[in-house]
């Protein structure tokens, strides 16, 4: 097991503000309550295995259905533990499947997430634009039996015990950002898997939008699979702070690497030797296996 725990940065300059930025990731199991303390999560973005048979290094994402819904089930009980009373969940999954059978997946995650606790807000429509060619018409041309395949996905929306947060944050939404996000119909195009190296990448904008419109600037957002980073490095970049659970160690470097890039960038005036992070058990990602 890996942790990596940074420290904050001296460097630290306007982009991210006066207050420390740091991230955790960790390479820890969401189907493992133990991961997190209870109550420490403002906000959690995800995008958990749709078990649609991707090659993942470390997960079967191949499962029976019933088997999947289980470990759903788990990690979103798990989720719900790790929040904080006024935390909220930003999940992204299809809205229905046809591989290993024809399955409501969005309906039955909703109900699932309902079941151990989470209250239902709302569901943005993501039109991904860049949906690849069809192979599966079912009966071409034909009433007998035609496959219908929407070119979307559903970032649904809950929360822990109240919607309304009960303190005053501080919020970084612009108001050109908040008229058009919080229309229920978002349209960006997804991300290369072969450009960022996982196999089933999410795009940034995804976790921007949702990190500036349902947290506070200070506030901690999770992603129990946190693949590549994308969520942990938008949380970085909008100064909150990010906890990742990771299974896979080579992901867990992916994450690590990604995300020391885009703070080197930022802060690449300052002297070379100057680390921003520094581990209690490596010292760079190399180390991690």
């Amino acid at each position: 097991m890996v942790d990596i725990m940074p420290q904050s940065d001296p460097r630290a300059n306007k982009e991210f503000g006066e207050a420390e930025v740091k991230f955790w990731l960790s390479q820890k199991s969401a189907l493992d309550p133990s991961a997190l303390k209870k109550e420490c999560v403002d906000l959690t973005i995800t995008s958990p295995p749709y078990n649609l048979g991707i090659p993942y290094h470390s997960n079967n994402d191949a499962l029976s259905y019933q088997d999947y819904l289980t470990f759903s089930e788990t990690w979103l009980r798990n989720c719900y533990l790790w929040s904080k009373e006024t935390g909220r969940l930003c999940l992204n999954v299809l809205l229905d499947k046809n591989k290993y059978g024809q399955h409501s997946i969005g309906a039955d995650l909703t109900a699932l997430a309902k079941s151990v606790g989470w209250r239902y807000q709302s569901t943005i429509i993501w039109h991904k634009q860049n949906i690849f060619r069809r192979t599966a018409w079912g009966s071409w041309r034909s009433a007998s039996a035609p496959y219908v395949i929407a070119p979307v996905e559903l970032i649904i929306v809950f929360y822990k015990g109240a919607w309304k947060k009960s303190h005053r944050g501080i919020s970084d939404v612009a108001r050109d950002e908040f008229i058009p996000w919080t229309n229920g119909l978002w349209s960006f195009p997804g991300e290369n898997s072969r450009k960022v190296g996982h196999p089933a990448p999410f795009p940034g904008e995804l976790p921007k939008r949702c990190i500036k419109l349902f947290s506070f600037v200070g506030d901690t957002v999770l992603d129990p699979f946190a693949g590549s980073g994308t969520t942990l490095l938008e949380a970085v970049s909008h100064h909150r702070y990010s906890y990742g659970l990771e299974i896979d160690p080579s992901y867990l470097t992916l994450a690590y690497e990604r995300i020391q890039q885009k703070i080197n960038s930022v802060l690449s005036h300052s002297a070379a030797d100057t680390t921003y992070m520094s581990g209690s058990i490596f010292s760079s990602p190399k180390k991690l296996l």
